[in-house]
């Protein structure tokens, strides 16, 4: 498993009818290493989930290419997991039937069956694997998706403000968990978020695009050891930097922050 990701000179546009096609990806150059936890934050709308959706595969770019290990992205794989801001379990199933989903859609699942077992233990649902969705908090619920997308051992995670629904205690707890599975698994995983905070805590790079038709701002490296200290002085000195940039690209809205 590698997990390299290449994305070069890539327009994305949406047809409208009577009106002018709205641009939302504007000559986006991106390569995201083998192993590498990147985050894209920007101002609402600028094409972050866009831009997170050509490279899963569930829609076509109209102009530029889009590479895992060198091989060009055409549609969706389970090689590159995806996770949503709701989890999107299927109610009708417990959360064991419900990872198992995928390995039965591909009909791996009778060689594979201990897999989905070792995915609930890893994300800390062991006691849960009978409980449905309604019997799950919002956080369980999301760790559920997450073991979805894993067990299939994508070579990227995508990430779509996966916890941007949670409460804050929730969420920094769940920004541990995502840090331990990826430093456990050595996934790529690519993450949007409007958390300044979040992207810091989590990332080896933050990547701020501009607001729509986007581009990519900066590319912001994060040095910092973990496990990370939000109050360390380096911490606050990347939020201040990426807090300019933000600004400075046309910010519409104040991201949240965790103290």
């Amino acid at each position: 498993m590698v997990g390299e990701i290449k994305v070069e000179g890539v327009v994305k546009r949406f047809p409208q009818q009577d009106a002018e096609d709205i641009v939302a990806l504007s000559g986006i150059d991106l390569t995201v290493g083998a192993g590498e936890f990147v985050s894209l934050i920007g101002p609402s709308g600028c094409g972050k989930s866009t831009l997170l959706r050509l490279i899963a595969g569930l829609n076509g770019a109209e102009e530029g290419n889009l590479y895992i290990d060198d091989e060009a992205i055409s549609k969706p794989s389970y090689e590159r997991g995806l996770v949503f801001q709701n989890p999107m379990l299927f109610p009708w199933l417990n959360v064991h039937d419900n990872v198992a989903f995928g390995l039965k859609a591909r009909k791996r699942y009778k060689h594979n069956k201990s897999e989905v077992d070792k995915f609930i233990e890893l994300v800390g649902l062991s006691a849960f694997h009978k409980s449905y969705p309604h019997q799950l908090s919002g956080g369980m619920a999301q760790r559920a998706s997450l073991a979805r997308a894993l067990v299939n051992h994508p070579k990227v995670l995508l990430l779509d403000e996966p916890l941007g629904a949670l409460d804050a205690f929730t969420r920094m707890n769940m920004q541990d968990e995502l840090i331990r599975i990826w430093q456990e698994r050595q996934t790529t995983m690519i993450m949007v978020t409007h958390d300044v905070d979040e992207a810091i805590y989590l990332s080896d790079r933050v990547i701020v695009m501009t607001p729509r038709p986007a581009k990519i701002e900066s590319y912001i490296e994060v040095t910092l050891p973990r496990p990370r200290a939000r109050n360390n002085p380096e911490f606050l000195s990347l939020r201040s930097k990426i807090l300019e940039i933000l600004n400075f690209v046309g910010r519409v809205e104040e991201p949240n922050y965790y103290l």
